[in-house]
């Protein structure tokens, strides 16, 4: 008992200690890895508090509209901590303070009582991969939603009506929870339970979102994302940033979408195929899961690596390669830890690469990136190349997930 108590209490001191070296990170590196959230974050939410444009209820938004939500609370512990630290470091501080939190709810459901051995290992490997992801693993509003669909993947175990409430809430914070909720459907998870809840959380969503006046702009998460053009740091761009070391490329600044686009003969052609084959690749993906359950597959084998294949799947055929897509991939791995620790090493040294390689790229050598240099060219490469390796090994794993003999499924 008392090396139990002991190993949690080391789990838990260093968890927090991640956190907090994370976050001072976000203040010392160079290309401003924190800066989504006072330069976006916190006058989006000072405008709604002011009775201005509230984004995704009167203004058109890249993100779902409980994105907001989030942003606002981390207004409330930035009032007292900007009187020390003025406006912009209050609003940091507290956004810190309120990722953290939310990241220790979701670490006690992981490790309650101690937690069992997979779950320890699950414990260490989010703390391993926050480090290494860096600055951005806090300083985005993808990092809400990690707890969250964390706890959300737990509880389809024994609350599944529960966990795909939380899993429903995280994709109206951000989009990609929702690949857990499909990979349950597909896994056969009391797919029923999981449609009900599902459907009701979009239901209330929408219901209060038309009556908040949003009208139009209740989809506009998704309309927004179709006009964009190829991000730099997207996977389907890594030919073109070979071009432009070559001169045959740009990297051009959008004001519009406030990010770093490729400008280049055929970058446009790319980028709109990529939204029809990211549809096709998701179909694909949860064809295989629905026959591999059709086969008798146990849904906890099946769900977590169904889920890593069609998260990959967003990433890789995404138009948009921001760094802290890596967030979402940590999720489907502690899951995988969890209810199938031996199938799920591969995936954990993937994604841990993945984590270190996109640190390496942002914020470390961003600045280089932005001119095409040679090695910061090279170190994307490898890193987007290493998430088609790790949706090719998802894939692989959701085909050999293992199925019981024929004669116990004819018995059953």
């Amino acid at each position: 008992m008392m090396r139990r108590r002991a190993r949690t209490a080391v789990l838990w001191s260093v968890f927090i200690a991640v956190h907090v070296v994370t976050a001072w990170l976000g203040w010392v590196l160079s290309a401003q890895p924190m800066g989504d959230v006072v330069l976006v974050y916190r006058p989006w939410t000072a405008s709604a508090l002011a009775g201005g444009p509230v984004m995704g209820v009167t203004e058109e938004w890249v993100y779902p509209q409980l994105a907001l939500l989030p942003m606002l609370l981390a207004q409330l512990p930035a009032v007292p901590l900007g009187v020390v630290l003025g406006p912009q470091g209050g609003y940091l501080v507290g956004w810190a303070v309120l990722v953290t939190a939310c990241d220790l709810l979701g670490f006690a459901v992981l490790v309650r009582d101690g937690g069992t051995r997979r779950r320890r290992m699950a414990a260490w490997f989010w703390a391993t991969a926050l480090l290494l992801l860096g600055p951005v693993a806090l300083y985005r509003i993808d990092a809400i939603t990690v707890p969250v669909a964390l706890v959300g993947g737990l509880w389809l175990a024994r609350r599944p009506r529960t966990g795909t409430v939380l899993l429903a809430i995280g994709a109206w914070v951000k989009v990609w929870p929702g690949a857990i909720v499909l990979a349950a459907l597909a896994a056969g998870r009391r797919v029923r339970d999981v449609l009900v809840a599902s459907a009701t959380v979009t239901v209330v969503v929408v219901g209060v979102l038309l009556l908040l006046g949003a009208g139009e702009h209740v989809l506009g998460f998704l309309t927004a994302q179709t006009g964009r053009g190829l991000q730099l740091e997207a996977v389907a761009a890594t030919g073109f940033l070979w071009l432009a070391m070559a001169g045959s490329a740009r990297i051009e600044y959008s004001h519009e979408i406030l990010t770093f686009q490729i400008s280049a003969p055929g970058a446009e052609a790319v980028s709109a195929a990529l939204t029809p084959v990211m549809v096709l690749v998701t179909a694909g993906i949860l064809l295989l899961g629905v026959l591999r359950a059709r086969r008798g597959t146990a849904w906890q084998r099946l769900l977590p690596p169904l889920s890593l294949a069609l998260v990959a799947g967003l990433i890789v055929t995404n138009k948009v390669g921001s760094p802290q897509f890596q967030t979402w991939l940590i999720v489907p791995v502690l899951l995988w830890i969890v209810y199938d620790r031996p199938r799920a090493r591969t995936a954990m040294v993937l994604v841990a690469l993945l984590c270190a390689l996109t640190f390496c790229v942002y914020p470390l050598v961003y600045d280089q990136l932005l001119q095409a240099a040679p090695g910061a060219v090279l170190v994307l490469t490898v890193r987007n190349l290493l998430l088609i390796v790790l949706l090719v090994h998802g894939v692989r794993a959701v085909v050999r997930t293992p199925t019981p003999p024929v004669r116990s499924r004819v018995t059953r």
